[in-house]
């Protein structure tokens, strides 16, 4: 798939077909992912991915921005503690969270080319999300993506280009 045509294309799928994904899928995406630019290359990342229903289900209930029955669900993960090591506070507060986002839009551009939905979800409980995948302390979920083959795709909303774009010390 050519760059542009992932980018464009991607969209958030909520809807899935009853279809399960591949654990060599999602390993696949998880490689893509781990690819991603990291601060100082710390790369304190960490992603559980769930693929039992009843475990999907259980974290759905302390997920409220969890919609739809997705096949899987891959927490994006950091490893604060880790982080704060490599890089101090700068590297838990700032790049810990930047890192886990960067390495995401890898796994959804990476979903996309397989020919899965995706969809990134920060509106859950991270407590309660921790101890559902039984996280080991300084472990923090960042972000959640729904995983699924796609019901339907989502037509595109409209970019909006003016007054984005500047160039230099332009400040019009």
């Amino acid at each position: 798939m050519e760059l542009w045509e992932a980018i464009k294309g991607r969209r958030s799928v909520r809807d899935f077909l009853d279809r399960p994904v591949t654990r060599e899928t999602i390993e696949h995406l998880l490689e893509a992912a781990i690819w991603a630019p990291s601060g100082g290359n710390a790369q304190t990342w960490r992603f559980v991915a769930i693929i039992d229903p009843t475990e999907i289900k259980k974290i759905k209930i302390v997920s409220p921005g969890l919609l739809g029955d997705p096949a899987a669900v891959i927490a994006v993960c950091q490893d604060l503690v880790q982080a704060r090591a490599k890089g101090g506070n700068l590297g838990e507060t700032f790049l810990a969270p930047i890192d886990a986002a960067m390495a995401t839009q890898n796994l959804l551009l990476a979903a996309y080319a397989e020919g899965l939905g995706a969809c990134t979800i920060a509106s859950f409980h991270r407590r309660g999300v921790s101890r559902l995948l039984g996280l080991a302390e300084g472990i923090e979920p960042i972000l959640i993506v729904s995983l699924g083959y796609p019901a339907q795709l989502p037509t595109a909303p409209a970019r909006r280009r003016e007054g984005v774009f500047v160039f230099g010390a332009s400040r019009e």
